[in-house]
């Protein structure tokens, strides 16, 4: 008697599910979409990195040297600086993540048989990308000294220092300390998550509990009680924020070269953006369970794919173009500009606007979704 009460039970859940068609879709559909994206977009290695060239040699040798760097597959020449301060100051803007630096003197020290240095700059903030540069950038310098060291096989003597130095200066961060990365990430990923799952479950709890009924009675505004509702979390969510930059800061010596004050300023259009697209999808959904599986339909794509755990360099360019639409690439961008590379208003501006573009589509889209009224 007891197996087939249990047994009722077990049919009885079976229908409900059934019936809650919305949640079931969920919950077979988000695995397998989740899986063939991440499966396909998550890489490890490092590819195409950016790079600007720095030649004041300008001559066959040094562009050699630059194919060699693009023939690895890990960079890429997009720009060209026309001074040691430009860049780095193209990898400060994040407009590049190395630049290969060749003096004058590089092609003729090779042809009298002396040793040629040149300098690779990489930006250290990401251990892992910047490991991958410069391996690649010394293993460039090895085959280059090979290829010098035949060709000068008995052709009389040269130094005994390798024909071709190429030297690492890893920027922002020299130790390739993995905790200062991935301190302002934390940052980044716990305000998505604490602001767009609760937030997301907001109008549905009211509608659940009854207490939306109340709401709709009054002569409050659909905008006033979104603003309503997001402002105890924006305050939750600066103080999420002051908690990680301190413990930081004390226990793992992350660095603050920049502006707090301009952190925080980008913090609120993160913090919107995020509010607003949990609020979007409260509005969207019926139940709490739906909230919480569609919360993390966006939360893990969007720590994925911006750059948190993985390096964007090394996706597929449709994986980078999906990571675009989520806050979290702008504002890990923003955050690790300016504490650890002491970027101002002017270098972080892009992604501030992309910031406060997402922050206003999102805030409107839930409020234009909002109605007072039940259903």
């Amino acid at each position: 008697m007891k197996i087939h009460r249990l047994g009722s039970i077990v049919w009885k859940e079976f229908i409900q599910m059934r019936r809650d068609r919305p949640t079931l879709a969920m919950m077979l559909g988000i695995p397998v979409i989740q899986l063939m994206v991440f499966g396909y977009a998550v890489r490890m290695d490092v590819r195409d990195l950016p790079m600007a060239v720095y030649d004041e040699s300008r001559t066959q040798q040094s562009r050699e040297l630059v194919r060699k760097l693009e023939a690895t597959d890990n960079f890429i020449a997009t720009r060209r600086a026309s001074s040691y301060r430009e860049a780095i100051a193209m990898i400060d803007r994040g407009e590049v993540r190395a630049a290969i630096v060749i003096p004058e003197d590089y092609a003729r020290r090779l042809k009298r048989g002396r040793a040629a240095t040149a300098q690779m700059l990489v930006d250290a903030s990401d251990p892992n990308t910047s490991q991958n540069a410069i391996a690649a950038a010394q293993l460039v310098g090895q085959r280059q000294n090979i290829s010098l060291l035949i060709a000068r096989a008995g052709g009389g003597a040269s130094e005994d220092r390798p024909p071709v130095d190429v030297r690492v200066r890893p920027l922002y961060n020299p130790a390739l300390k993995s905790s200062i990365f991935i301190v302002p990430g934390i940052i980044g990923m716990i305000l998505s998550i604490t602001m767009l799952i609760i937030t997301s479950m907001a109008i549905v709890r009211e509608r659940e509990l009854g207490t939306l009924e109340q709401l709709i009675v009054t002569p409050i505004t659909r905008g006033e009680i979104m603003l309503g509702k997001i402002a105890p979390y924006m305050l939750v969510g600066y103080v999420q924020v002051t908690v990680v930059l301190i413990l930081g800061r004390l226990v793992f010596g992350m660095p603050v070269v920049g502006s707090l004050l301009l952190v925080y300023a980008v913090t609120f259009l993160f913090i919107v953006a995020n509010l607003g697209l949990g609020l979007f999808i409260s509005t969207i959904v019926r139940t709490q369970s739906q909230a919480m599986q569609a919360s993390y339909f966006f939360v893990l794509p969007n720590v994925l794919l911006s750059g948190f755990m993985f390096p964007r360099e090394g996706m597929p360019p449709v994986a980078r173009e999906v990571g675009l639409a989520f806050p979290l690439t702008y504002y890990l961008q923003v955050l690790r500009g300016i504490l650890l590379k002491g970027n101002g208003l002017l270098e972080v501006l892009p992604q501030t606007g992309m910031l406060l573009l997402l922050a206003l589509l999102f805030f409107g889209f839930s409020v234009n979704r909002f109605r007072k009224q039940l259903g």
